[in-house]
């Protein structure tokens, strides 16, 4: 027979309602606005009443607030096992769920199930991966099954095996590569979204933020120069940068291309060439064997520039990718 999965439900906000799920014996969820749901009510349906109560909502948090209240009226069920976390005490609250879903317009969240609650788990006690993966905020999601083990094990005193020295600092490690690969990826979908006049107007604030000042050239047909940048603002000063700004995310820029903006270029500038699509190897070549310096950057380069002098960006450049910075524990 297979394992049962275990679902998290979180407590509300901060962990207020846990005491409530405790006393209880329930889990629930909110979106009161809606009334009450019928569980075989189809999902699109679920969508339309949501978007009619909340016509505010961005599609993001429409489509997640679906998710979760489809997956706590259809696919939770008895005998399924559920968690909940208390960051006041730092313990999950482990149980079984019970029954089907309820609606009780008296509680603070609306939406609830019955739940046989079987005791609580300290954070500390969980390895580092489960700690880790327990970590989402998301209102309601499946556990993993070494997560789940991980808490069962110690709800009925056989934990799963210890961590081996040095395991939990990998752990730890990797969870911080893949929260910077992730917001790497998040920032580059931001820079797509970016007109190309916007495009321009950011590369400007990065070279700003580098200690240059910046004049974006008039639009015109035969432009190929988008940005100047020079020490005193004028292009007295050495070095004079020049770059061309290719906001075209599906087109990767050749050797013409490279042959062309090089041709413009005089004695004393240093050429920065922006892709946002990327470049083919023959312009890498070009640019390798140009008289002139010349540095290409692709969306990837992009990113990372963006995030390596955000602190120094001026508020145009904010404004156009606004990010909030994350602090991650020292060893």
């Amino acid at each position: 027979m297979p394992k049962a999965p275990m679902w998290m439900v979180r407590a509300g906000e901060e962990g207020y309602l846990f005491d409530t799920f405790r006393t209880e014996g329930i889990v629930a969820i909110g979106w009161n606005g809606l009334g009450s749901l019928d569980s075989s009510l189809p999902k699109d349906e679920v969508r339309t009443r949501y978007v009619k109560q909340f016509p505010t909502d961005k599609p993001g948090r429409v489509g997640n607030a679906v998710a979760v209240i489809h997956k706590f009226l259809t696919v939770l069920k008895p005998g399924h096992k559920v968690t909940t976390y208390s960051p006041d005490s730092r313990e999950y609250l482990v149980g079984t769920i019970t029954g089907e879903p309820e609606y009780d317009p008296t509680k603070d969240y609306h939406r609830l199930r019955r739940v046989q609650w079987e005791g609580t788990v300290d954070r500390d006690d969980l390895k580092a991966a489960s700690r880790n993966s327990l970590g989402s905020t998301l209102t309601l999601f499946q556990v993993n099954d070494e997560t789940a083990d991980d808490l069962e094990g110690l709800l009925t005193g056989t934990p799963v095996k210890a961590e081996q020295e040095g395991e939990e600092k990998e752990e730890l490690e990797q969870l911080k590569e893949d929260t910077v690969g992730r917001a790497h990826e998040l920032i580059k979908d931001k820079l797509l979204k970016l007109t190309d006049m916007e495009m321009e107007e950011l590369v400007a604030s990065i070279l700003r933020a580098m200690g240059y000042k910046t004049r974006i050239t008039p639009r015109g047909p035969d432009r190929s120069v988008d940005v100047i940048a020079s020490p005193d603002g004028l292009g007295l000063e050495e070095p004079r940068i020049k770059a061309e700004v290719k906001h075209r995310p599906k087109e990767r820029m050749g050797s013409q291309q490279i042959r062309s903006f090089l041709g413009g270029l005089r004695q004393g500038d240093r050429g920065l060439y922006v892709s946002t699509g990327g470049f083919s190897k023959d312009a890498g070549y070009e640019a390798d064997r140009a008289n002139v310096p010349l540095t290409l950057l692709n969306l990837d380069e992009i990113a990372t520039l963006v995030v390596t002098h955000y602190e120094k960006f001026d508020m145009e450049g904010r404004v156009l990718i606004p990010l909030t910075r994350l602090y991650w524990p020292l060893d």
